[in-house]
Order: C-alpha cells, then structure tokens, then sequence
C-alpha cells in the first residue's frame, strides 16, 4: 500500500520559515520523481516544486529564491524548505510522486502566513 505522509505545516508569520517533510512508503522511492503542490481556498492546485530521480529541481517563480526543495533517498522523504513566507503562500500543501503513469498523493497539510 501506497503512502505518502505530510508534516510540517503550521501558522508562521509573514517573513517566517517553515520546513515541510513527505514520508513514503511502499513504493521504490528512488524511482520516483517527486513534487510539492499547494491549493489554495477556491484555486486551482498548483505545482510549488520539484525533483527529479536525479535531483533535478524545477521551482514555480513565485517561489524562487525562497522555498528549496530536497530529496533523502535512504530515508525515503523529500522535504520543502520554506523560507520568506508571505500571506500568498498560505495553502494545503500536498506531496506527489510520479513514475511513468503512476501518481500518488499525500492527504496535505495546511500551512498559513498570518499575522
């Protein structure tokens, strides 16, 4: 069975960090490509970031320059370092992992820039 585990979300101030973490299981992690997407209230779900087998990495522009992404393949977790946040960022955040024409998701997690 399939996992894919978020954590990490919160409340953070604007101008605040936070780091989210996906835990999978029961897939080849190593095989998969891996991505962050975020959903906003009443938005289409959009692609945050990105990472390749290989670690290539891809990033939306309005997240460049402030959120990193990284992959951990002994662990079997990509994580999203999240740092500048502004009140835009707020969403449910969700993990995905890709290999050829299988997908999974993780259940989300809410992060929320506020003051």
């Amino acid at each position: 069975q399939v996992q894919l585990v978020e954590s990490g979300g919160g409340l953070v101030q604007p101008g605040g960090s936070l780091r989210l973490s996906c835990a999978a299981s029961g897939i080849v992690f190593s095989w998969h490509g891996m991505g962050w997407y975020r959903q906003a209230p009443g938005e289409q779900r959009e692609l945050v970031a990105s990472i390749t087998r290989g670690s290539d990495t891809d990033y939306a522009d309005s997240v460049k320059g402030r959120f990193t992404i990284s992959r951990d393949n002994n662990k079997n977790t990509v994580d999203l370092q999240m740092n500048s946040l502004k009140p835009e960022d707020t969403a449910v955040y969700y993990c995905k992992a890709s290999f050829v024409r299988n997908e999974y998701w993780g259940q989300g997690t809410q992060v929320t820039v506020s003051s």
